[in-house]
């Protein structure tokens, strides 16, 4: 007997929706697309006529008020993602918020409570998590191949010189926008992920287009761990003039492991692939990365290491599936619980930046 199935709703038509989310709703087998909030539909931009079988609305409102919904998923600017997060669970309704999760950890605590009250649960969409070199890189940490970690940087550098004009660039930190929200959320869980809280942070930000706006389009946060633990540097930076850009460098003490290139998963998705197709999250061999291990006592030996083999980021909304049809809290894949801690580490490196010291937690 087939298993039951949950209707979702999705909030927001743009690039998230389109490309991150619905897809994966449609090939997740216990979910089906039920509706779709657009405001504002435009003739060569329309959901109706993309998914003519999928209920539209025109506000939020109206998608919280039916009843045959059972999961929102919220992919708007990331000042709406409060308002929008609580009004879904308290009308009932599971959500996956798209990152960043809310713009205060203060928030993010608040549907914590909210979503344990109504037993209704929250996925926040930190899909890097599943990028294949991020889980190769763990795996590595895992099984001590490289000894004990000593020094971890995860970078997301480009050259991109001119601003772009959506909430990555026009809305202010204050409200979770810019860099620090948009790549640091990413970088900064993925530390989280491998290390936990760090014991203090510094944070550096910077204007590196020089195009005379307040809010800043690059950052340096460092991470320091007490007992022995690494020291982890995120970085983004905006000016980067390079034919491959470096994403991971770890260090480890009997070891070192570097990689080059972004995980190809989003560039497949916006090309109309998707996971279970042929090929869908794995990177050429010449984008492998160089692995460096100690031969014996001092002789270091190089070798490449290809990416393990892809889970994909339809592992998110697979993993969410079963923890609503019984898992609970305890089997969501990324914790609204684990998304405060993180914007917790923002925090701090926003604070670090603003007063020029390291700030503990």
């Amino acid at each position: 007997m087939a298993g039951k199935t949950y209707n979702v709703g999705v909030i927001g038509y743009g690039m998230s929706a389109k490309v991150f989310h619905i897809p994966l709703v449609l090939i997740t087998p216990q979910f089906t697309l039920h509706s779709i909030v657009q405001r504002t539909p435009k003739p060569n931009d329309d959901a109706s006529k993309d998914h003519p079988s999928t209920k539209i609305y025109h506000s939020a409102p109206e998608m919280f008020a039916d009843p045959s919904i059972d999961i929102i998923v919220i992919t708007t600017t990331p000042d709406t993602h409060f308002s929008f997060t609580k009004s879904a669970l308290e009308a009932g309704k599971h959500a996956i918020v798209e990152k960043p999760f809310v713009p205060t950890s203060g928030e993010a605590q608040q549907l914590v409570d909210i979503s344990a009250k109504t037993g209704k649960l929250i996925c926040v969409y930190q899909n890097r998590r599943w990028d294949t070199d991020f889980l190769t890189v763990k795996k590595l940490l895992d099984e001590g191949t490289i000894g004990r970690c000593v020094e971890f940087e995860t970078h997301f550098d480009r050259y991109k010189a001119i601003r772009p004009e959506t909430w990555k660039g026009t809305l202010g930190m204050d409200q979770a926008g810019g860099v620090i929200y948009d790549l640091g959320t990413h970088l900064i869980d993925q530390a989280y992920v491998l290390f936990g809280m760090p014991a203090s942070v510094t944070g550096v930000f910077a204007n590196q287009r020089n195009d005379g706006q307040a809010e800043p389009d690059s950052f340096t946060v460092m991470l320091q761990y007490s007992n022995g633990g690494p020291l982890v540097t995120a970085k983004a930076g905006v000016m980067c003039v390079e034919t491959e850009q470096l994403r991971y460098w770890v260090r480890g003490s009997k070891g070192s492991f570097k990689k080059f290139h972004l995980d190809v998963q989003e560039d497949q998705l916006k090309a109309g692939l998707k996971p279970g197709d042929q090929g869908f999250g794995i990177e050429s061999d010449d984008r492998a990365g160089s692995l460096v291990v100690l031969d014996g006592e001092t002789k270091p030996k190089g070798s490449t290491l290809k990416n393990v083999t892809p889970l994909t980021y339809a592992s998110l909304y697979a993993g969410f599936a079963k923890a609503i049809e019984g898992g609970g809290e305890s089997a969501v894949p990324v914790k609204a619980s684990e998304a405060r801690d993180v914007l917790r580490i923002i925090e701090a490196a926003k604070e670090s930046a603003k007063s020029g010291r390291s700030v503990a937690l």
